[in-house]
C-alpha cells in the first residue's frame, strides 16, 4: 500500500513540475520522446511509471534524480514483507547462486515473461503486477553496474522448452545475458533422472563479509536462510544441482539450439 501512494505521489508531482514547467502534454512528450497519449496514460494511472521514464522527466523538468529516487522507493516498498531481506543481500552480493526447475530465475527473466510469472496469482491488482514488474527489472540493474556479481544459474531444461508465445524473446535474452562475462548459466539436461533439486528451486548470495545467505520459494511466498546449519544444507543441495548440470559451453549450446526452434527475434 505505501509504495501505491508513493507512486500517486510521484503521478501528481509528474503533472504539477510538467505544468510549472509551461508545458502541456504534447510538448512534454516531443522533449522526453513520448507520445502525449503515453504522458496521459503515466499521468492517470492506465500505465505504469519506469525507470526510464522517471530518468528523462528529471533531465527534462531538472529535478536532480527526485522522480527516479521516489520511483526506487516506491519499488522498494512494493515487496512483499518476506523477500527484503533476500532483495537488500542482492544488492549487496559478491556472488549469486540461483537454481529453478520450473522457470527462467528473475534476474534473468524479461520483461514479459516477469509479467505473465507474476499473473500467475490470477487475484492480483494490474497496478500490483505492473509495480512488481517494475521492481523486478530495477533488481536486474545490478548485472550491469561497474563491479557487478558473479552470476551462476543453474536450468532445468523443461524451464526453457516451456511452450509458449513469449519464450523466443526470453531465450534470446538469456542468450545475451551470458555473453556478460560475469554471468554463468548452466542447464540441467532431460536424461539427468532424479536429482535433489527436483525439490525445489533455492538462491544463495555471498556477502560481502564471506557468509552465505539463502532464499527458498515456495507457494506462499518466500523465507530468507541464514543459520550455519540451514545454509551448509542448501550450499550441499547446490553442489548437487551443479554437479548434473551440463558445462557451460554445452549449456549455452543447448540454450541456443531452443531458442533457434521459435524463429528470429
Amino acid at each position: 500500500m505505501e509504495g501505491e501512494q508513493t507512486v500517486d505521489l510521484i503521478r501528481a508531482q509528474l503533472r504539477r513540475q510538467r505544468v510549472l514547467a509551461g508545458m502541456n502534454q504534447e510538448e512534454f512528450g516531443k522533449r522526453t520522446n513520448y507520445s502525449a497519449s503515453t504522458v496521459s496514460a503515466v499521468e492517470t494511472g492506465t500505465r505504469p511509471i519506469d525507470l526510464p521514464y522517471a530518468r528523462r522527466a528529471d533531465e527534462i523538468l531538472e529535478t536532480g534524480g527526485l522522480f527516479e529516487s521516489l520511483l526506487r522507493s516506491a519499488q522498494r516498498d512494493s515487496l512483499p514483507t518476506w523477500f527484503k531481506p533476500w532483495r537488500d543481500a542482492e544488492r549487496v552480493a559478491n556472488q549469486l547462486r540461483y537454481f529453478n526447475p520450473t522457470l527462467i530465475p528473475g534476474l534473468l527473466q524479461t520483461e514479459n515473461y516477469a509479467r505473465a510469472v507474476l499473473r500467475f496469482d490470477d487475484t492480483r491488482p494490474e497496478s500490483e503486477v505492473e509495480q512488481q514488474v517494475a521492481s523486478r527489472l530495477e533488481r536486474q540493474e545490478i548485472l550491469t553496474r561497474e563491479r557487478p556479481p558473479q552470476v551462476v544459474a543453474v536450468i532445468d531444461e523443461s524451464a526453457l522448452r516451456r511452450q509458449d508465445a513469449i519464450m523466443g524473446e526470453q531465450l534470446a535474452h538469456l542468450l545475451r545475458m551470458t555473453e556478460l562475462p560475469h554471468v554463468h548459466v548452466h542447464v540441467v539436461p532431460a536424461n539427468a533422472g532424479l536429482h535433489v533439486g527436483l525439490s525445489g528451486p533455492l538462491a544463495l548470495a555471498m556477502l560481502p563479509d564471506g557468509t552465505w545467505l539463502g532464499h527458498l520459494d515456495d507457494q506462499l511466498g518466500g523465507t530468507a536462510v541464514g543459520t550455519d546449519e540451514k545454509v551448509a544444507t542448501l550450499l550441499a543441495r547446490w553442489e548437487g544441482v551443479r554437479g548434473v548440470a551440463l558445462p557451460e559451453v554445452l549449456s549455452v549450446a543447448l540454450v541456443k539450439e531452443v531458442e533457434s526452434q521459435h524463429g528470429p527475434q
